[in-house]
């Protein structure tokens, strides 16, 4: 019989298997894939001092560039194995999982060329009064030492979108992923060590958000915190990190805009998929659909026939395009979610029922605006029709939230994209797609209660340095 593996705490180079041990299940048949070993403080404190000290003789530009070309490369690699580990850990499914490969390698290639493109600016200093004979530019230097802590819905790609521009920038890393899902994160820090990354650069700790989290953002020497999960735990993270920097990117309620001039069975389909793609698992997923009356009966008859050829099930089988969610209990609060909107006088078109861990693709028409399910983020394959019939209005009710990560919107009228645009008030507007689309290389981040700063491994490198001016003055000749 094959041991089960275990995961250790990386800490200066090294793995530490003490600490509390935890199952890592496989989310479809419950099988045990693998002990974790949360991390006891002392690791923590450990893990920092070895970052503290790494950060101190920072690699240069062209060595960064080298070894997260080099782990682009080996993800490149060795993509089937990867995506079946993230398969099962994450229950997401391997369709979904070898497209997350093919991101990750993109988001490591990205954060190594933007290694050798950090940059300051000249400054027009010459231009204030006295200050002719002067010269000024800006530089940029790491911020030191970066604390990441990461979610279960894409466990390889958001762990390379903190770890590739965190070190692209010069700094080190420490990264605790969710508990659901410390397989890949591991196996990436695997590959970094094996790429020539000093043992310190790194670090990796593993267990619940309390106390292993709360441990490393309460630890002053981590000078830059990036984080993606719920909105509730980034205001809690923020509230600790008094003066110090984070990224924040958090939850949303996203809404998408059907128009009236829209290719009807086009914009269906893929808010389809917007919606129901990771099991509803990503916080850009459709959950608010803004249909126009005049074509919501033809809208709801392709979203509908889109949503009943969507196989759930294993997610190890090729046939499958919505596997479990991430527990039990998160698939029974979609449920109890759902059943309270229909109680409400919420319609159910497609869907609603679970089976286990798993919960089918759903469509609610008739929703109450007070419902949870559009009021809150269900973070599951779950998506609310809702007709409208004036353009400003639908507008509204899209900023009607106090969240702002992303929106989409359908049209052929340019002039209502772009009054879209200026009125959204969201990190990005997506036109003639849904709010769910994403390049790793764009800007990402929200406002409001979905978060501050931005990713994308070009705006998230420059987030995690510090700019520094530089003012010349031609020293005067003469005694000294």
């Amino acid at each position: 019989m094959t041991a089960v593996p275990r995961i250790g705490n990386l800490i200066n180079g090294e793995w530490h298997f003490d600490g509390t041990e935890r199952e890592v299940l496989h989310k479809y048949t419950g099988e045990v894939l693998a002990i974790a070993h949360d991390a006891t403080p002392a690791q923590v404190t450990d893990a920092v001092t070895a970052a503290r000290k790494a950060s101190e003789s920072p690699l240069n530009p062209y060595q960064r560039f080298e070894i997260l070309s080099k782990v682009a490369d080996a993800i490149a690699r060795d993509k089937e194995r990867l995506a079946l580990e993230v398969c099962r850990e994450s229950g997401l499914t391997l369709k979904d999982c070898l497209g997350d490969m093919d991101r990750a390698v993109e988001t490591m290639r990205t954060s190594a060329e933007e290694a050798k493109r950090i940059t300051g600016e000249m400054v027009p200093i010459a231009g204030a009064p006295g200050f002719a004979h002067r010269m000024a530019f800006t530089v940029r230097y790491p911020v030191g030492v970066v604390g990441a802590i990461t979610p279960f819905n894409s466990p390889l790609n958001t762990v390379a979108h903190k770890v590739g521009p965190a070190l692209a920038a010069g700094n080190a890393v420490v990264v605790k992923p969710s508990p659901f899902t410390p397989i890949a994160a591991a196996s990436l820090c695997t590959m970094l060590l094996e790429a020539g990354l000093p043992p310190g650069f790194i670090g990796l700790l593993l267990g619940p958000g309390d106390p292993v989290g709360t441990s490393l953002v309460d630890d002053e020497r981590v000078d830059f915190f990036t984080f993606t999960g719920s909105t509730a735990t980034g205001k809690a993270i923020s509230a600790r990190l008094g003066m110090r920097r984070g990224t924040m990117e958090c939850g949303n309620v996203s809404g998408t805009i059907v128009c009236a001039d829209a290719n009807v069975r086009d914009a269906a389909e893929q808010c389809a998929r917007g919606a129901f793609r990771k099991a509803g698992q990503v916080c850009t997923s459709v959950q608010r659909l803004y249909v126009h009356a005049d074509i919501l009966e033809e809208f709801l008859g392709h979203l509908t026939t889109a949503a009943s050829t969507l196989v759930v099930g294993d997610p190890e089988d090729t046939a499958t395009d919505i596997g479990p969610m991430i527990s039990e209990a998160a698939a029974k609060r979609a449920e109890e979610w759902v059943n309270e909107a229909v109680a409400q006088g919420a319609r159910l078109i497609h869907g609603g029922q679970r089976d286990g861990v798993a919960f089918a693709p759903t469509i609610l028409t008739e929703v109450p605006s007070d419902a949870r399910v559009v009021c809150e983020e269900i973070f599951a394959p779950v998506v609310s029709v809702i007709p409208f019939k004036d353009f400003g209005e639908a507008l509204r009710v899209v900023n009607d939230t106090p969240y702002g990560l992303q929106a989409g919107i359908f049209t052929r009228d340019l002039n209502q994209a772009l009054e879209a645009t200026k009125r959204l008030r969201v990190g990005g507007v997506v036109i003639n797609s849904t709010s769910s689309t994403r390049a790793d290389l764009m800007p990402y981040g929200g406002v409001k209660d979905s978060g501050y700063g931005t990713e994308g491994p070009k705006y998230a490198a420059r987030e995690m340095t510090e700019e520094r001016l530089v003012l010349l003055e031609p020293a005067k000749d003469g005694d000294r």
